[in-house]
């Protein structure tokens, strides 16, 4: 398999390969694999910078913590297609996918399709700490969230005025699917003090998208991730990431042996020549060893850790 004949683009963020001594607190976020327009870089840089911080303000508590707050960030952050200002499907309505998961005990809580949850990322930590399963969608989730004391939304309140006018643009345009993936889902991962990997992604999905459709993001092994051996986060077109098992193939490398970076690399590569897949992918390992690549034109990504006075984010 030849990579130089690949067009993709392998980020690191000090170009180098990066180790960081066990047992350090450190936060690896991205925040979509698109092509991102000129006029929104400072906005998306802003949005992971600001999501990192969040982050390592709690990362001394948890990585569970770590994850969760800087997840729920960029939630909140309409720039991005999770939570607040996601795209929506064909009906005109927002359908949110989260999930996270924590590598040691290989606990999980993800959500799918849910129309009233302004986070979801912490609806699935909600489902991975009280629900005797690790999936919940639609209606059942909404139900669930009430039941343990969280806020309904109406749906209109995820609604903004940009998605609202791109859902009128592509009712009449028809065309398919996979031709809008290119937006941002968001993901975090993180390594504590205690040794504790987590990974979480959150996202709204494709562009007038089938309404009921779950992407990768909230899949195990599909779009995150997690082991006591390392944590990972992907985004880009749900339904190739899925049949790539791209965040379980990531991990795999690394179990054998492979540094986070490669395997990132190695993984990106499968995803663009096995299945013609877009995206990227962040991986963190024990060490706090970590890799990050993409094969589109830009990727919002920063790092965050505690030998650092701030976030270094990059496009």
């Amino acid at each position: 398999m030849r990579v130089s004949c690949l067009r993709f683009k392998i980020a690191n963020l000090f170009n180098r390969t990066f180790f960081i001594p066990s047992m350090i607190q450190i936060i690896l976020i991205h925040g979509g694999a698109w092509d991102i327009p000129g006029d929104l870089v400072e906005s998306h840089l802003q949005g992971v910078r600001n999501a990192a911080l969040c982050g390592m303000s709690v990362l001394s508590k948890s990585a569970l913590d770590a994850v969760e707050a800087a997840i729920s960030y960029m939630e909140d952050d309409p720039i991005f297609d999770a939570g607040t200002g996601s795209f929506l499907n064909r009906e005109g309505k927002v359908e949110l996918d989260a999930i996270i998961i924590e590598g040691t005990s290989m606990n999980a809580g993800a959500v799918g399709a849910v129309k009233r949850i302004k986070n979801p990322i912490k609806l699935a930590r909600v489902v991975m700490e009280h629900c005797d399963t690790i999936f919940l969608v639609g209606e059942g989730a909404d139900r669930f969230a009430a039941a343990h004391k969280m806020n309904l939304c109406s749906n209109e309140e995820l609604i903004i005025d940009r998605e609202r006018e791109r859902w009128k643009a592509l009712s009449k345009e028809k065309k398919p699917t996979e031709t809008f993936f290119t937006h941002g889902t968001v993901g975090a991962v993180a390594l504590d003090s205690e040794g504790r990997l987590v990974a979480g992604t959150s996202t709204g999905g494709t562009p007038f998208k089938q309404p009921g459709r779950v992407g990768d993001s909230p899949i195990l092994g599909a779009g995150t991730y997690a082991t006591d051996q390392c944590a990972v986060s992907c985004t880009g077109w749900g339904e190739a990431i899925m049949k790539a098992s791209l965040a379980k193939t990531v991990a795999d490398f690394i179990e054998q042996g492979e540094s986070a970076q490669k395997a990132a690399e190695k993984s990106v590569v499968i995803l663009k020549e096995r299945f013609s897949g877009h995206g990227g992918v962040i991986a963190i390992t024990k060490e706090g060893d970590y890799g990050i690549a993409y094969n589109t034109p830009r990727m919002a990504r920063a790092v965050f850790s505690q030998d650092l006075n701030e976030p270094i984010a990059k496009i």
